[in-house]
């Protein structure tokens, strides 16, 4: 098996991973057009490229149980519906289907998504309106076309 020496700078380079993330990763960028690439810190560029993909993901998570958790106060709590709430659906939406749209391979895992954000969604939405969690139902009852159509509301 044949192994490369280093580049000397690939050590700075790798620090300053550690120290200025904007940085590393704008003299990586320099690196890649300039097809340096004995250049570049490949193993933190590796892993920064997969954390990149979990920060997506992750995202899509939060946006969804914040999404679902004003879905359930709009349906469980009629009486103080607002346009706040209004606003945070719309927002909400906008953003998923923003995220989407610049992320399409995360379309596939959103109706999982879904069933794993509902239990914390319920959670939250009991903590706000003090309702106890056994009203909200035990599995998200909103298809994923409700959800993403921007005009819909539960009764």
């Amino acid at each position: 098996m044949l192994t490369r020496a280093l580049h000397p700078s690939n050590a700075k380079l790798a620090e300053l991973n550690e120290h200025d993330l904007s940085a590393w990763a704008t003299q990586n960028a320099q690196l890649l057009r300039q097809s340096q690439f004995d250049r570049i810190d490949i193993h933190n560029l590796a892993e920064e490229l997969q954390d990149m993909g979990r920060s997506e993901r992750r995202a899509l998570e939060s946006f969804v149980q914040n999404m679902l958790m004003h879905l359930l106060k709009w349906q469980h709590q009629p009486a103080q519906r607002s346009t706040s709430w209004r606003l945070s659906l719309k927002n909400g939406r906008h953003s998923i289907a923003k995220l989407l749209r610049d992320n399409p391979s995360l379309r596939p895992q959103l109706t999982a998504i879904i069933a794993e954000e509902y239990e914390y969604a319920v959670a939250n939405a009991a903590a706000e309106t003090g309702l106890p969690e056994a009203i909200f139902p035990a599995h998200c009852t909103y298809s994923l076309e409700q959800m993403q159509a921007q005009d819909w509301l539960p009764d």
